[in-house]
């Protein structure tokens, strides 16, 4: 029963305890005569599986996960929405365009961006998307077993702090790090009036949350958060920020010495079930390359090798028209672009609708901070 009240929210909870004790009440019946079977839980949608975790297959597939959909509460913002499902809050706005993120309204369709095309990058270690503001993670497989991915949504560096792009590594990592602010960022918090002391020990106001992951450049780190709806943004002084949960599940499976790459891809490519996939995202408002003059240009430099190889092979070649016209509606969703017919409606008319409940297996409890951070990050 624990698993099954874990998932239902609060509502649920009390349904399920409804119907126990509906089922206590069979107790005055003669003892010879059966007892009835328990009512049955009917459900409009089955609950979500967790979206962090995958196995990729043999067949070539750079596409992990699948498009759900579900239908938000009266209470829901895209803040609560976002932590329930994993999701960045960006991603969420990106994928439900016209949607008030404050106010949703109940019964309103949510599109959860939960499938997401690999980035054109090594697949060892940790990977980062900064356009995509999610994070995927690599751990080196045994022989005989399959490849895992885990991915998380992430906070990244404001314009003017922007989180730089290239490689490194790990090089150390500490549970409930001491926060040592830069002279930068005291400077700009002494502007407005704030004074940041030299040390910030752990604690519910250190913005490092519960773990830290020091990388090879200075004053970069992978972080928690006290502030998880910074989360999906543009929040931070350049670091890389995750949900509280999801930086202390991504911690017990990192060790020192991984490789860190970070990339800026806004238009990812791939293939899945045989047909080429473009997914796009916003493009970062400080990304020197001019996208709207040299798309073209850009986005063929940026192709993964085994895209342009697989093409080849097939006799195949992108149809520009398709990718500039979804790439001028960016909405985060992986759509198949070997057919020129192809449209947002009728990728979203194959989604999975699914409970608006905690997925199975999620690495959140579900419990705190749920409500307590309303509040977007200053």
């Amino acid at each position: 029963m624990r698993t099954l009240l874990h998932g239902t929210g609060r509502f649920g909870a009390l349904a399920v305890l409804g119907l126990l004790t509906a089922c206590g009440t069979v107790a005055t019946r003669q003892v010879l005569e059966p007892l009835p079977p328990p009512p049955k839980l009917v459900l409009d949608e089955p609950y979500s599986l967790s979206t962090h975790r995958f196995e990729l297959d043999n067949s070539g597939s750079d596409m992990i996960g699948e498009l759900r959909i579900t239908r938000a509460n009266h209470e829901d913002t895209f803040t609560d929405l976002a932590r329930r499902f994993n999701v960045g809050y960006e991603e969420l706005v990106r994928a439900n365009p016209g949607i008030d993120p404050w106010l949703p309204g109940e019964g309103r369709e949510i599109v959860l961006p939960t499938q997401h095309l690999l980035p054109n990058a090594p697949r060892e270690g940790i990977v980062i998307n900064l356009a995509a503001m999610r994070l995927y993670f690599y751990p080196r497989a045994a022989r005989g077993e399959p490849q895992l991915v885990y991915t998380f949504p992430i906070g990244i560096g404001r314009v003017g702090w922007a989180t730089p792009i290239g490689s490194t590594s790990v090089t150390r990592m500490t549970k409930n790090p001491t926060w040592r602010p830069g002279a930068g960022v005291r400077a700009e918090h002494a502007e407005n009036g704030e004074i940041l002391p030299a040390v910030v020990p752990p604690g519910p106001d250190n913005p490092l949350g519960t773990r830290a992951l020091y990388l090879g450049w200075p004053s970069y780190l992978i972080h928690g958060t006290n502030k998880p709806a910074g989360v999906g943004l543009r929040s931070s002084h350049g670091c890389i920020r995750l949900f509280p949960e999801d930086v202390e599940f991504l911690y017990d499976l990192v060790r020192p010495g991984v490789k860190v790459t970070v990339v800026n891809q806004p238009f990812v490519f791939g293939w899945h079930d045989g047909q080429l996939h473009m997914q796009a995202f916003d493009v970062l408002e400080d990304d020197p390359r001019d996208w709207q003059k040299a798309q073209r240009k850009l986005i063929s430099r940026n192709l993964a090798a085994k895209v342009q190889k697989e093409l080849q092979a097939r006799g195949m070649s992108i149809d520009w028209e398709v990718v500039s016209r979804f790439s001028h509606e960016p909405r985060g969703l992986a759509v198949p672009i070997s057919r020129s017919d192809v449209s947002y409606a009728s990728v979203l008319a194959a989604a999975t609708r699914v409970r608006n409940a905690l997925p199975i297996g999620a690495t959140w409890n579900g419990e705190a901070e749920q409500l307590a951070d309303r509040a977007l990050p200053p």
